[in-house]
């Protein structure tokens, strides 16, 4: 298939008035009526240099650019609150369940039977505290994929609002959406937050049987899980599995 990047540029009309007024140059006798034109010719150009063209890159027209979106995180309204809820037992067998990720393809926690999942329940996208703490976890991908763990998102939201939220942010695992019934599995973990409407921020770490051998539910919402808790659960089961 050919890629957009190696087809060709039709000319725009802006180069094409170019090259003609080039082409009639040539053909002027010197005169004021010819310097005038000229002079035309310059400010037009120069305009061109300082005014970005709506046309050609809107985003940049209306001083807009991704990295903008992306960081509007920064200037979003925190939320705060202590947690409303405990989260379920270690040794809990986890409950299966099927979301739809930003494709709209189902996902169940079943698919990942074999090895660790590390699932990751957090309030909504475009949030401060989420922004961060899934941009780490991405950042850290590698390190959960060297101890075979598959890592999943689940909150609240939309399909369209993670499909958008995960472009920004460039998150490319799972991000499920608990949207309908609303909050359904949260409730089934055990960490949703009737006042809120979305769930608690909280961990689990699920074997490779589907049982929970870690749980950390944030005290409150606004506070980060340490990453390096969750790492030491995951080596815990590699240490058990070798001793097994």
């Amino acid at each position: 298939m050919t890629s957009f990047a190696a087809m060709p540029v039709p000319p725009s009309r802006l180069q094409q008035l170019e090259e003609r007024f080039a082409e009639l140059g040539d053909q002027l006798d010197d005169s004021p009526v010819t310097e005038a034109l000229s002079v035309l010719h310059a400010i037009v150009q120069e305009v061109g240099r300082q005014v970005p063209s709506a046309a050609q890159n809107p985003s940049e027209a209306a001083g807009t650019t991704l990295q903008d979106v992306a960081d509007l995180y920064l200037t979003a309204p925190p939320m705060s609150g202590a947690a409303e809820s405990t989260g379920l037992p270690v040794g809990t067998l986890a409950p299966d369940f099927a979301l739809p990720d930003a494709n709209g393809q189902l996902v169940s926690l079943s698919d990942f039977r074999g090895r660790p999942v590390v699932l990751v329940f957090y309030p909504l996208d475009w949030s401060p505290g989420c922004s961060r703490q899934l941009e780490l976890y991405q950042q850290e991908l590698a390190e959960f994929e060297a101890r075979g763990a598959a890592v999943i998102g689940v909150s609240v939201d939309s399909i369209y609002s993670h499909g958008a939220w995960s472009a920004v942010r460039g998150i490319t695992f799972p991000l499920l959406a608990d949207f309908h019934p609303k909050g359904d599995v949260a409730r089934r973990y055990g960490v949703w937050r009737e006042s809120d409407g979305f769930s608690d921020r909280a961990l689990y770490v699920i074997d490779a049987d589907g049982v929970i051998r870690y749980v950390d539910v944030s005290p409150r919402v606004e506070h980060l899980p340490d990453i390096y808790d969750v790492f030491a659960a995951l080596d815990r089961l590699t240490d058990q599995t070798s001793a097994a």
